[in-house]
């Protein structure tokens, strides 16, 4: 089984035969890994159930953490949900590369679309599920929206969505989330939306796919799924806290199949993300923080904030020698676009993470603009 080497490592091959500027302390916007602290009631919590760890943890997850993140979707999108409709789960990352397996296994000739360009995890889920892969492919052209050729869906398996969306930071609209719910019933396709960056939104709250499947007249969710992550919501991601939720007949037979996948979290992590996935009060700190950092943005590179995520895709022409001079010159790294997509999706821009408090993160900008300048790239 072949896997493409991941974005961090082949920027680390491109970088490694350069001299960074020593003038400038070293800095990454690259990952996206918030660096603030994660909230005290957090660790608190984590700290009172250390004890815990001398029993197993259910595969389905304990109570206590069901009724947070149920409570979450509760407040945060109007969701009443079921037990039977949410698993928890060891983060994202995991449910997104096993779950295409589960579901496509005893497909003969699986077929599975996701944008480009895309979290790489998405790549590496196709491959391991034998699936031959259709591009959503998102670029000015089409507003960073994923556009699909209907002829082709009709037989697709399997359809990954991600609004808002990494890297690009575009987010889809109501309207357009309905009409893809409404797709997956007309094609029979399971519509899964990867929602990490949901609670990261600037002004005004974006929807789950989940309200779009009820607005589409689909309340039960048939062949509709979303996932989410407690680790940008609230800086915690060595938490690995994450759920999948919605068709509650595809979710029986994948709870089964996670029985031996071996993903249970640790109880006192458990019981640490249950009290943060009830609580949004501390993810309006954080939303502002990065709210904050938006406005830097358009004060020093001029770009417009998106509705959501904590990412700027930068159209900078040439994005491996911007890259190769934005480390040499200013000891900064930046994610090519073309390191993210496929089949030329990417090129021509760099993401950036936003992950830092305001002072450094206006310190990396300002080296960005600095760039841009010398080499007369206009944001």
């Amino acid at each position: 089984m072949q896997f493409e080497t991941y974005p961090f490592e082949k920027l680390n091959n491109l970088l490694k035969d350069l001299l960074p500027n020593s003038d400038y302390a070293p800095l990454s916007l690259t990952i996206g890994e918030p660096q603030f602290e994660t909230p005290q009631f957090i660790l608190d919590t984590l700290n009172a159930n250390a004890s815990k760890l001398n029993k197993y943890p259910k595969t389905s997850g304990e109570a206590v953490l069901r009724e947070g993140m149920l409570t979450y979707l509760k407040n945060r999108f109007g969701l009443t949900l079921s037990d039977a409709q949410i698993i928890p789960t060891f983060g994202t990352r995991e449910v997104l590369f096993n779950f295409p397996q589960f579901l496509l296994h005893d497909v003969e000739a699986p077929l599975m679309f996701f944008p480009n360009p895309f979290y790489q995890i998405y790549e590496g889920a196709a491959k391991a599920s034998r699936a031959k892969v259709v591009y959503l492919n998102l670029n000015e052209a089409n507003n960073f929206q994923p556009v699909a050729d209907t002829s082709v869906l009709a037989q697709a398996n399997l359809v990954i969505l991600n609004s808002p969306n990494n890297p690009t930071a575009s987010t889809m609209s109501m309207e357009a989330m309905k009409e893809w719910v409404k797709l997956a019933l007309k094609y029979d396709f399971v519509l899964l939306n990867d929602e990490c960056y949901a609670d990261l939104y600037l002004n005004e709250p974006v929807p789950s796919l989940l309200n779009a499947s009820i607005e589409a007249g689909n309340p039960t969710f048939k062949n509709v799924l979303v996932i989410n992550s407690i680790s940008k919501r609230s800086s915690a991601p060595g938490l690995r806290s994450g759920f999948i939720a919605g068709d509650a007949e595809i979710l029986r037979e994948y709870m089964t199949y996670r029985t031996y996948v071996g993903c249970a979290s640790p109880l006192p992590l458990q019981h640490a993300a249950a009290a943060a996935w009830a609580d949004q009060s501390h993810v309006d700190i954080f939303r502002e923080k990065y709210k904050k950092n938006f406005e830097v943005a358009k004060e020093v590179l001029g770009v417009e904030p998106p509705e959501a995520t904590f990412y700027i895709w930068l159209k900078v022409g040439d994005e491996i020698d911007f890259t190769l001079k934005l480390y040499e010159r200013y000891n900064l790294k930046v994610i090519p676009g073309s390191f993210l997509g496929r089949e030329g999706e990417g090129k021509g821009y760099v993401r950036l993470a936003l992950v830092y408090e305001e002072e450094k993160t206006r310190e990396a900008l300002q080296r960005i603009a600095a760039l841009m300048e010398e080499l007369k790239i206009k944001s």
